[in-house]
């Protein structure tokens, strides 16, 4: 459980995506569309309290808020702020509230950081990822119970498109992922879309977080898991991690990442 030792300071990293917070929007609020979301912001919160220490990082891999601009997600994210920990979030496909990286320097609360064509570093940890998006190379159809959602904007695309926008978000991974720093112990990587099918075959994208070494990916997107078993794992040192909310009954999840860079 410990993973990086500061002096007499011990660090734990954690992951949990897909919030779906709707405090500036709250006729979209989850709860109110399905069950199981029903009050989900105070079971994250509570679960959040008693297990986050303040100096813990946690990672939150996209669709943080319904709104549809910055001003309005800032309830969503000074909400997220309250809670302990230092958080790094990545863009997902509901956060059209994102708006220039400028403009998050400059606004964000205190303790939460972002990475879009960027890396983080905290310690002996560097952070990198790229949203990422539909790809025909696996689907998890036969792991999702669909449900639709009115509030889910979804804009259709069409096969070439979401090809170009697939191909978009891999050299912006690899933008990112060139930023981590060399001198750290942990190498992570956040997406969105998961990057790797269940069966964990090769995909372009987990063979440039291979390329690149990264020792955990953390991802979300998926909802709504049929499986009762746990999907993804380790794959050529790297552990793929799926930290959807709903799939984490809305705690964070503890990461552990490979032996690979823990020896001294």
């Amino acid at each position: 459980m410990i993973l990086v030792k500061l002096g007499v300071f011990i660090i734990s990293i954690w992951a949990i995506g897909d919030l779906h917070l709707a405090f500036d929007t709250p006729e979209k609020e989850m709860g109110s569309l399905f069950p199981q979301w029903k009050e989900h912001e105070r079971h994250i919160a509570n679960s959040w309290r008693r297990i986050v220490k303040d100096g813990d990082l946690v990672l939150i891999p996209g669709d943080i808020s319904w709104s549809s601009n910055f001003e309005g997600a800032t309830l969503d994210l000074k909400w997220i702020d309250t809670l302990p920990g230092e958080k790094v979030i990545l863009r997902g496909n509901h956060d059209y509230w994102w708006p220039s990286s400028q403009k998050l320097n400059e606004g964000l609360p205190p303790t939460i950081h972002f990475i879009h064509n960027s890396s983080f570093n905290w310690h002996d940890i560097t952070i990198g990822g790229s949203r990422l998006w539909d790809t025909d190379e696996y689907s998890f159809d036969a792991f999702i119970e669909l449900q639709h959602n009115p509030q889910g904007r979804v804009p259709t695309v069409d096969k070439a498109q979401q090809q170009k926008i697939f191909e978009r978000e891999l050299q912006r991974l690899k933008l990112s992922l060139e930023q981590l720093s060399s001198k750290a112990r942990i190498r992570i990587a956040m997406t969105h879309y998961p990057p790797i099918g269940a069966d964990l075959r090769d995909s372009r994208t987990s063979k440039i977080l291979e390329e690149y070494q990264i020792d955990v990916c953390v991802f979300g997107h998926l909802h709504n898991i049929t499986k009762t078993s746990p999907l993804f794992g380790l794959k050529n040192n790297t552990q793929y991690i799926l930290v959807s909310a709903d799939y984490l009954n809305f705690t964070p999840t503890l990461i552990t990442p490979s032996e690979r860079r823990q020896s001294p």
